[in-house]
């Protein structure tokens, strides 16, 4: 059995994979396996949770690879927070959302900005609830209330181990960020520009 935790990224991912480590009938790691290729990239053991942001670029071999037969969570936060916190992050070397703007949409030219950040997470948002449609093993945690959800994924996967360390996890605040002020900005925009709606 292996657990997949999909997100955004910014959304308590690594704290997600820090709760686990309390688990003992699974290993548990955080972005494992991402400088690997090939076959390995995907290799992960049986009895094993993985938070990977990266694996909603890669959905396709996931499926190929597990399809029905691994559990799948999809990991979420109030967008304007994870714009919030991926805002601070373009001068990394390893900026998600800089790859994003400069390689996919082929745009290296264009000013850092929260329309690219916000593009970038309906992306991967929508590329993760249409590829977990049709799986039998689905549970989605907002990490808001992840306090009251993730003891319930606990149960979910059967887990063993020192339970109550592992959802005291959820109340230290791991990978965090420097604190701006973009979030007024963003949540007081007359509409997210960017919804689940059809158009």
């Amino acid at each position: 059995m292996r657990v997949f935790v999909l997100s955004t990224g910014r959304c308590g991912s690594t704290t997600f994979a820090q709760a686990c480590k309390h688990i003992n009938n699974f290993s548990s790691g955080h972005e494992t396996r991402a400088r690997l290729k090939g076959f390995e990239r995907l290799n992960y053991p049986d009895n094993h949770i993985e938070s990977d942001n990266r694996l909603s670029w890669m959905l396709g071999r996931l499926e190929e690879r597990f399809g029905d037969d691994a559990y799948y969570v999809h990991l979420t936060r109030d967008p304007a927070r994870v714009a919030e916190s991926y805002n601070r992050r373009w001068k990394k070397k390893a900026s998600i959302v800089k790859a994003y703007r400069n390689g996919i949409h082929m745009n290296p030219k264009e000013p850092d900005s929260i329309e690219w950040i916000m593009e970038f997470i309906d992306t991967v948002t929508k590329n993760i609830e249409h590829f977990i449609s049709d799986k039998s093993q689905v549970m989605r945690i907002r990490m808001e209330d992840a306090n009251e959800q993730f003891p319930k994924f606990l149960e979910w996967i059967g887990a063993e181990g020192d339970l109550d360390a592992a959802v005291d996890e959820w109340t230290v605040r791991h990978n965090l960020g420097k604190k701006n002020r973009l979030i007024d900005t963003i949540r007081h925009k007359a509409k997210w520009p960017y919804t689940n709606r059809r158009s």
